[in-house]
Parts: C-alpha cells; sequence; structure tokens
C-alpha cells in the first residue's frame, strides 16, 4: 500500500506512474476523501477545544450564579456535532482504506516504460540451447511413455490443471523440491519454514492478492480461508503487526503446494504441465533494511539461478517493464528456461522488490540503527517452481531411444538413478 502522504506530496509523480502500468484508477476520488477526512479531524480538534473552554466558562459562571443555558445548549450542540463528525471520519477512513488497497505499487526508477510484456528486456541468456539430432518430443509425451504423470485419471477426479505424479515422476517431484531445499538453507543462508497451506482474506490482503486476485483464489468459504496461491503469503505474513526483533536480514525459504484458479486462461496450455492449478514451489521470502533492497534483489535473482545453473538448464533472465509488473512490485526479474519441446520460454521464477508496499498493507516493521520504528522492505522470489521446471528437465535431457538422461545434481536425490527409461 502506498504511503498517503505520497499521493499528496507527489500527485503528478504517482499519476505518471499509474500510467506507465497502464493502470486506470480514479486518483482524484481519494485525495478527495482524504482532504474530507483531514477537514473532518481539524473540524473536531477545534469544537473539542471550544468545548473545553466552554466548560472552564460554565464553571465559572456557576460560581458567579449566572444563567449558563444558552451555554450548556450550545455544549450540546457540539457534542452531537463531534459524533456526527467522528461517524464520518470513521466512514471515509474505511472507503479510503478500501481504495488504498487498489492502487499498485510505484514503479521504482530503474524499471523500463513499457505496455506489456513485448517491453520487458532480456539481461542476461546463459546456456545454449541443446541442438537435437531427432525430432524432440513434448513433456506431455515423455510423460506418457514413461509413466510419470496420469494425466488422464488427474483430470476424472479433479478436472484439468490438476496432475497426478506416479512412481518415478513423484519421486523426481520429491527429488527436486528437497535439492532446492538443501542449496537454499545449506549454501545460501535460508531458514526453512512449513507454513499453513491456507490463509484468511488479511494475509492475503497484506501481500496483495487481495482484493484484485479475489478471482484466481481458490476458496473454503464455510472457514473463510483460500488455498494459498504461493508460500509467499503465509510466510511474509509470519511478522504481520509485529515489529521484527531479529536483526535484518530475515531470509526464509519454504515448499509449498500452491493454488491458482487463473480465471480467463482456459484454453492456454491446459494440457500437461505448463498451466496447471495446483502445483508445487519453493519460495524464498526476504525482510531487509530499506537501504540495502535492491542488492537483496540482485542476490535473490542468484540464488534462483543457482538451481538452473546446477541442472544445467539454459534459461534468460527478464527485466520486466511497468506494464508487466505485479499489482504489489516496485521491480521484477523473471527467469525463464528453454523447453525445445514446446518450443518456447518458459517462466519458473519472478524475483520481486516490494519496497514497503506489502509491509504497510500488513504492518510489518523494525527498528532502525538509531532505534525508530520503520517499515521494513520485503522480497520474494521462486526458487524455483515445480511444473515448468519439471517440464524443462524432461525436454532437454530427452534422448532418440525416448528416455530422459537426469541432471547429475540430482542424481543422490533419486538415489543413484541416472536414467529415466520405458519400463
Amino acid at each position: 500500500m502506498l504511503d498517503i502522504r505520497i499521493l499528496r506530496e507527489k500527485e503528478q509523480e504517482v499519476r505518471q506512474a499509474l500510467l506507465n502500468r497502464g493502470a486506470t484508477f480514479d486518483l482524484d476520488d481519494v485525495l478527495t476523501l482524504d482532504r474530507e477526512r483531514r477537514a473532518a479531524l481539524t473540524r473536531v480538534e477545534q469544537l473539542k477545544q471550544e468545548r473545553n473552554s466552554a466548560s472552564k466558562d460554565i464553571g465559572r459562571m456557576k460560581k458567579a450564579g449566572e444563567d449558563t443555558g444558552p451555554l450548556q445548549a450550545r455544549m450540546r450542540a457540539v457534542g452531537d456535532e463531534i459524533a456526527a463528525l467522528d461517524q464520518r471520519v470513521r466512514d471515509v477512513e474505511e472507503t479510503l482504506q478500501d481504495r488504498l488497497l487498489r492502487i499498485p505499487n510505484m514503479p521504482h526508477a530503474s524499471v523500463p516504460v513499457g505496455p506489456d510484456a513485448s517491453g520487458n528486456a532480456v539481461v542476461r541468456t546463459v546456456g545454449e540451447p541443446r541442438a537435437f539430432d531427432f525430432d524432440p518430443l513434448t513433456h506431455v509425451e515423455l510423460c506418457d511413455q514413461l509413466g510419470l504423470v496420469d494425466f488422464e485419471r488427474a483430470a476424472r477426479m479433479s478436472g484439468a490443471g490438476f496432475p497426478l505424479y506416479r512412481g518415478v515422476g513423484a519421486r523426481l517431484e520429491r527429488a527436486l523440491i528437497q535439492f532446492m531445499l538443501d542449496l537454499h538453507t545449506r549454501e545460501h543462508g535460508f531458514e526453512e519454514i512449513a507454513p499453513p497451506f491456507m490463509c484468511h482474506a488479511d494475509a492475503l490482503t497484506g501481500t496483495g492478492q487481495l482484493p484484485k486476485l479475489a478471482d484466481d483464489m481458490y476458496t473454503v468459504p464455510a472457514d473463510g480461508l483460500y488455498l494459498i496461491p504461493t508460500a509467499e503469503v503465509p510466510v511474509t505474513n509470519m511478522y504481520r503487526e509485529e515489529i521484527i526483533q531479529q536483526p535484518l536480514p530475515v531470509y526464509h525459504v519454504a515448499y509449498t503446494p500452491c493454488f491458482r484458479r487463473e480465471a480467463g486462461a482456459a484454453g492456454r496450455d491446459t494440457r500437461g504441465l505448463i498451466r496447471v492449478h495446483q502445483f508445487d514451489k519453493v519460495e524464498l521470502v526476504k525482510f531487509v533494511e530499506p537501504s540495502t533492497s535492491y542488492a537483496e534483489l540482485e542476490s535473490l535473482v542468484g540464488h534462483a539461478e543457482k538451481v538452473l545453473q546446477l541442472l544445467a538448464l539454459p534459461y534468460r533472465v527478464l527485466e520486466l517493464c511497468t506494464g508487466d509488473l505485479s499489482f504489489a512490485a516496485a521491480k521484477c526479474y523473471d527467469i525463464e528456461l528453454w523447453a525445445p519441446g514446446h518450443k518456447g520460454w518458459l517462466e519458473v521464477s519472478s524475483c520481486s522488490n516490494f519496497e514497503d508496499f506489502q509491509a504497510r498493507r500488513a504492518r510489518i516493521r523494525y527498528r532502525n540503527a538509531e532505534g525508530k520504528v520503520e517499515f521494513v522492505h520485503t522480497l520474494n522470489g521462486s526458487g524455483v517452481a515445480l511444473a515448468r521446471l519439471f517440464v524443462a528437465i524432461l525436454e532437454n535431457y530427452q534422448e532418440a531411444d525416448g528416455s530422459v538422461t537426469l541432471p547429475e545434481a540430482l542424481v543422490p536425490y533419486m538415489g543413484g538413478v541416472t536414467r529415466l527409461t520405458v519400463n
């Protein structure tokens, strides 16, 4: 959430930021509400001062035997006006809060301006796509041949977009999760967290998924809970409405399944693992001092890249333009893997700096070196998402006979298995 003072003091800058994002928002309505709130508070303060002064006058007049009736009548009217103004302030604040929650974050000055994904910039490409001497199969064909994922049975029980891993496919998924958790905890200094897989609306509001992405959420209405779309939600909300007591930075990593309805996405890559409603993900979350957050963003990208480097997969890093930023991000890098069977790039990680946007919504604070309480900066990134990583491994490491050679880094996690073959 943006600080209301920024809207007051840098109105034109905010308007330009929203324009660069392609966001349509009635900023005039917010500023009008803010002015009304402040005017009402000023009027209440004036009336309270008048009431305090009159109280002294009434006491003096009574001692002097003077008629206090007219002044007491005036004070009753003042009391009624204060009560009415207090209620109006509460109503305006509720509306203003709702409006502020719907304003996206302002892009950092370094973010390239662009209308949509076409304006994203390739920062670097690592590794060369493999040259095949045969026509590479898609991951769907490989999963069917090798018995890794049973798409048909999954669809019968849950519908499209809910994969059913089985046998060595389930083992590979588990191996990837353990490999990434070990990497991030042992080499990158993250503390592992095993969070709840459901959260309430306040938690999702804190990280920015609500109210904007309500249609993409799976809900448990009877309990007022939501299935999490990412571990970012519960892990960030660990410190909701707290002053973090331990020294910054704080690094957490968590594996969770993730659930996304993705309303309106029907018809795009609905067969297979590329676009699914349930997928596994290892998520990285940072709580840092504001002065360090952009250096922390670069290191976060490096942590996610390390996963792909160890797996020897070709990838590229994109800097997202203003029109392609998520609602809460001030700056974001996407990491994409090359999938030869799919004949395209697949996003497996988004690494974002939210600055204090989430911290204001969730009231997450720390004490700076001078002891002053301030909002932290929060960052998160996929380290990485599993479904598309699974796809990229199968398609990049497939052989002409339909088998798949496993990356060397995964062999210890697969109990020494080096190749997936047709049974």
